[in-house]
C-alpha cells in the first residue's frame, strides 16, 4: 500500500511536466573583438556582446487545435557574464493561447512594428552590437504590460495588434505590425504610439538569385512633447551569397530633429560593410566595419569599429 501511495504521489507531482508537450531551452551567444573609436577619443580594443540571450519556450496541446504556450527570454552580456538590465526576463516574459483564430498573448515582448521593419533590413548581424542600426527610432515603443492579438497566416499575410496598459502611471501605448511573405517578396509595415510620441515605417525585401535587396523608410513624430521636428529615417541594404559566404553592405541616414539618435540633437549617416562565413546553420564567423558620421560639432558622436566575431545559436 505504501508503494502504491508513493507512486500515486509522484505521479501527481509529475503531472504538469507530462502535460507539457514540449519545453525548449534555446539561446544565442554572439561575441566580437573590436577596435573602436568614438568621437575624439583614442581607439580602444574591446570584447563586445552582440545581444546574446537565453530563453525557455513551452507549448501544451489542449486539443481541438487549441494550444497554450509561454516564452521567457533573458538578455545577457557575453563579454562579462552580467545581465543587461535590472529585469531578469528583460527580453520576453509572456503567456499565449492560440488556435485557428490566431493567438492572444499577455506580458512583455519586443514590439512587432520593429520586427516588421528594421530587424529585417539589418541582415548582417540582426541589428546587434556596435553595428546595430543607430538611427532607427523607437518613438512610441512599449514592451511591458501588454495584451496582443496575432492573426493566423493567410496566404502569406499576418498581423499583430498590441495594447500597452499604462496602469495609471504611463500613457497607454499601441503597436501595429503587418507582414507579407510570399516567395522572394517580403513586405512589412509598423506603427507605434505612446502619448505624443509615434512612428510609422514600411519595409521591403526581395530575393533575386544570390542577391537580397532590402530597405525601410520611417517617419518619426515626437514634436509635441519634445519640441522636435518630424523627420524621415531610412536604410538600404544588399546581401550577396556565395556558398557558405555572405557579403553585406548597408547605408542609413536621417536629419537632425526627432527623438532618435542621441535624443534627436543631431542627424547623421551610418555605413556598414560585413562578411559572414556560415560554418553551419547554427554557427558563423563574421567581420565588419561600421561607421557613424554625425552632424554633431567636433565629431563628438561619431563612431567607427572594426570587428571579428563568432555567433552560435543553440
Amino acid at each position: 500500500m505504501k508503494k502504491i501511495a508513493i507512486a500515486a504521489a509522484i505521479a501527481a507531482l509529475s503531472a504538469p511536466v507530462f502535460a507539457q508537450s514540449s519545453v525548449t531551452l534555446w539561446g544565442r551567444i554572439n561575441t566580437s573583438v573590436e577596435s573602436i573609436k568614438t568621437g575624439n577619443n583614442d581607439r580602444v580594443a574591446s570584447v563586445i556582446n552582440n545581444n546574446s540571450r537565453l530563453g525557455f519556450k513551452g507549448t501544451e496541446d489542449l486539443g481541438g487545435g487549441l494550444k497554450a504556450s509561454f516564452a521567457l527570454e533573458h538578455g545577457l552580456n557575453s563579454d562579462d557574464g552580467r545581465q543587461t538590465s535590472s529585469a531578469f526576463w528583460n527580453r520576453e516574459a509572456s503567456v499565449q493561447l492560440s488556435g485557428d483564430f490566431g493567438a492572444v498573448r499577455l506580458g512583455r515582448w519586443t514590439p512587432g512594428s520593429y520586427y516588421a521593419t528594421a530587424d529585417y533590413v539589418s541582415m548582417h548581424n540582426h541589428d546587434t552590437g556596435t553595428s546595430e542600426d543607430k538611427l532607427y527610432s523607437g518613438a512610441g515603443f512599449t514592451q511591458t504590460n501588454k495584451v496582443g492579438y496575432f492573426t493566423p497566416n493567410i496566404s502569406g499575410f499576418n498581423a499583430e495588434f498590441a495594447l500597452h496598459a499604462g496602469e495609471g502611471v504611463d500613457p497607454r501605448g499601441y503597436d501595429v505590425a503587418l507582414n507579407y511573405d510570399q516567395g522572394p517578396l517580403h513586405l512589412g509595415a509598423g506603427y507605434s504610439k505612446q502619448g505624443d510620441a509615434n512612428q510609422w515605417a514600411i519595409r521591403g525585401l526581395y530575393e533575386l538569385g544570390a542577391f537580397t535587396f532590402g530597405g525601410y523608410a520611417q517617419r518619426e513624430d515626437d514634436s509635441r512633447s519634445l519640441g522636435k521636428d518630424k523627420r524621415w529615417i531610412g536604410r538600404a541594404a544588399v546581401m550577396y551569397t556565395m556558398g557558405q559566404s555572405e557579403f553585406h553592405l548597408n547605408v542609413g541616414g536621417t536629419k537632425a530633429g526627432g527623438s532618435s539618435f542621441n535624443s534627436g540633437r543631431n542627424g547623421g549617416k551610418q555605413y556598414t560593410l560585413a562578411y559572414n562565413y556560415n560554418l553551419s546553420k547554427r554557427t558563423k564567423l563574421y567581420a565588419f566595419y561600421t561607421a557613424v558620421d554625425a552632424t554633431t560639432a567636433n565629431k563628438a558622436d561619431d563612431l567607427n569599429s572594426f570587428a571579428l566575431g563568432i555567433r552560435h545559436n543553440f
